[in-house]
């Protein structure tokens, strides 16, 4: 492969000022992370890119299991007849279910579905494994795939399959459930905000746009660079409406039966999504040092050298032993397309070691995230990529946190929201009169909907801006992918 070659490849790349969703496209793609599969809106998860997803995985299931968590897997196929026992949620899956009619030649005598959602064949498990309240609580999460005949399709945002975990708990009473709900929404929280350098607004999802047969959903909601909003984790209070379908039910310490309260809560790779549009730009990905696939890069200058192997070897090895670190040798690339392939990668920092570097007992780093160059003594090298990673970590959380302030809107004149939603996508704050008439015409008319009621509420006047009438609600409102 000729220079010229190389160069155009690592450059392929849209702009996102030109063509935000050919941008993505280019990413993804380009960095290897995913291709399309040959199934209708399916997507074929690459190792670089599932590395990413195994990233997030630790970390979250990290959290998990600090808090009493464990893991489970129940089966892909459930019967027909276990989806229709909840009518809200049957009537909100079944649009998007897709069924297994046969087994071999033979026709099923009921028809099977493949998981949208877990609730009706691990609510079913419950009311077997559920008989005292001394077997309370149930808290168990799975790791698995969903499938969900989507129309629309983008790979890792929006998927007939995709990968996710699912936490569906069970509880004596109802201040458990709901306590519940709240601490799994702030795991999700330090996921997204201390892993994922990804800044968040918590809030309670509105009427309509709750999860099917929940009694309240909760949301983290995140800007992209574009300024849309990604749903990036939910964590729904399920109340007693599965409890009672399914007779989880449990004899309590004054000797009556009564019902279970339940919980379900869940993130998926549709966050690999919102790494890609929070911190990407035009050179490509930016990984969040602490859950990129390579942390480290090490590229040895001028390699045929002597000696300049040697000391690329010794340096990774002793990294490795803290960090996720990658050291690129190959042959019949030039040094600057090998820069900007690992910068389109997104790798948080590059480590040059050539002959001068070895001279002066140091190694030469640039910074993804800033760009900047500079030089590290080999003595401590370790601790100080550390410490150079964590500020990564927190430059990363500021850029996004201050393209999320700067694309947030305060208002609560209806026809600026308008405006705002056509020439200016962002955030916006406004008042709300808690009714689904409003919110249907202001999704209508601006195509944006309500992302969330914060809990940080705050007056920001009387007037809902949809009718004019009193306003009970701060809201977050915004389009969304």
């Amino acid at each position: 492969m000729g220079n010229k070659k190389q160069q155009d490849f690592v450059k392929e790349i849209t702009p996102m000022e030109e063509d935000f969703s050919q941008w993505y496209t280019d990413v993804i793609l380009k960095t290897d992370m995913v291709d399309y599969a040959p199934v209708k809106g399916c997507m074929v998860i690459k190792p670089y890119g599932y590395g990413v997803w195994e990233g997030i995985q630790r970390v979250a299931d990290r959290r998990f299991k600090e808090t009493g968590h464990k893991n489970a897997y129940f089966p892909l196929l459930i019967p027909e007849s276990f989806l229709k026992k909840e009518a809200d949620h049957f009537e909100g899956f079944a649009p998007e279910v897709l069924w297994v009619t046969h087994g071999g030649n033979e026709k099923l005598t009921e028809r099977l579905f493949i998981r949208p959602t877990s609730e009706t064949i691990i609510c079913t498990m419950y009311s077997k494994w559920i008989q005292s309240y001394r077997d309370l609580p149930v808290l168990i999460n799975q790791w698995c795939n969903v499938v969900r005949w989507e129309k629309t399709t983008r790979p890792f945002l929006r998927t007939a399959e995709f990968l996710w975990q699912e936490g569906h708990t069970v509880h004596a009473t109802e201040e458990e459930a709901q306590e519940e709900t709240l601490k799994m929404l702030e795991v999700y929280r330090q996921v997204a905000e201390d892993e994922l350098a990804i800044p968040v607004i918590l809030g309670q999802k509105s009427e309509k746009e709750k999860f099917a047969g929940a009694n309240k959903t909760y949301t983290m909601e995140a800007m992209m660079h574009d300024g849309k909003a990604l749903q990036a984790g939910t964590s729904h209070n399920l109340g007693q409406n599965f409890a009672k379908m399914f007779d989880i039910q449990f004899l309590d310490r004054d000797g009556i039966l009564k019902y279970g309260w339940s919980t379900s809560w869940g993130i998926s790779t549709r966050l690999i999504g919102g790494i890609i549009m929070v911190h990407g730009d035009n050179r490509g990905l930016m990984m969040p040092p602490r859950i990129a696939p390579i942390q480290v890069v090490i590229l040895p200058i001028a390699f045929h050298k002597e000696g300049v192997l040697d000391k690329t070897y010794e340096i990774k090895k002793e990294l490795a032993k803290n960090f996720r670190v990658e050291m690129d040798d190959r042959d019949g690339y030039s040094a600057g397309w090998k820069f900007n392939y690992w910068e389109m990668k997104g790798v948080p920092l590059r480590l040059e070691i050539g002959p001068r570097d070895i001279e002066k007992n140091q190694v030469t780093a640039v910074r993804r995230d800033t760009l900047e160059k500079f030089t590290i003594s080999m003595d401590g090298l370790s601790e100080k990529v550390e410490e150079i990673l964590d500020d990564i970590h927190k430059t990363m959380f500021n850029m996004a946190l201050k393209n999320r302030e700067e694309k947030t809107y305060v208002t609560t004149d209806y026809e600026e929201i308008k405006r705002i939603m056509k020439d200016t996508p962002g955030f916006i704050k406004t008042m709300w009169c808690g009714s689904g008439e409003c919110e249907d015409k202001l999704k209508e008319e601006t195509g944006a909907t309500i992302r969330c009621i914060p809990f940080e509420q705050e007056h920001l006047g009387d007037t809902c801006p949809t009718c004019g009438g009193k306003a009970e609600k701060v809201i977050y409102i915004a389009k969304a992918y």
